[in-house]
């Protein structure tokens, strides 16, 4: 075929080609930017007896730390945390062990630091301190604005209290 005839077979074509630009949507993609955008690093004061020795508390932490979400983890999980938020949807854990290693950890990662002997290491020796730990896991922003760590307590994925327990967890004397 030569080329006058490709040509006008085209332009014939496209004279009844339908206009789909009416129905196709054109979202506003800076209100799903918004949407997406994380809140500024906020620096949090750790609650007054937040750090505690109390066996459910620790318990808490732990299972928080090594496992992902409601549906999916290992066990059931200890007195005082449910597999479900309060509206119903399934609770998201910290899966801590996905990035960071620490005792009793299976499948623990070494993208975090490694957190075994943490209390003796790093608490014990005045290193860091309880603050240090609680401020971490709410928003490690605060002091590493390049952080890949989750954002805790900024955006509500943890309560403070889920926050305190993971934190008396990592601090504790590990068996």
């Amino acid at each position: 075929m030569n080329k006058a005839v490709i040509t006008s077979l085209l332009v014939g074509a496209s004279l009844f080609a339908a206009d789909y630009s009416k129905i196709i949507e054109h979202p506003d993609a800076s209100k799903l930017i918004e949407k997406d955008l994380l809140a500024p690093a906020t620096a949090y004061t750790m609650p007054k007896g937040c750090i505690t020795t109390d066996s459910d508390a620790i318990a808490r932490g732990e299972y928080i730390f090594h496992n992902l979400n409601g549906k999916k983890a290992k066990q059931n999980p200890p007195k005082g945390l449910s597999r479900k938020n309060s509206d119903g949807s399934e609770k998201q854990y910290g899966n801590c062990v996905a990035c960071h290693n620490i005792e009793g950890a299976k499948g623990a990662g070494n993208i975090g630091p490694d957190l075994t002997k943490y209390k003796e290491y790093i608490i014990d020796t005045g290193a860091r301190d309880a603050q240090f730990v609680y401020q971490k896991i709410a928003d490690a922003r605060i002091d590493n604005p390049n952080t890949h760590m989750t954002i805790n307590l900024t955006t509500k994925l943890f309560t403070e209290k889920e926050i305190c327990d993971i934190t008396s967890y990592i601090m504790s004397e590990k068996k």
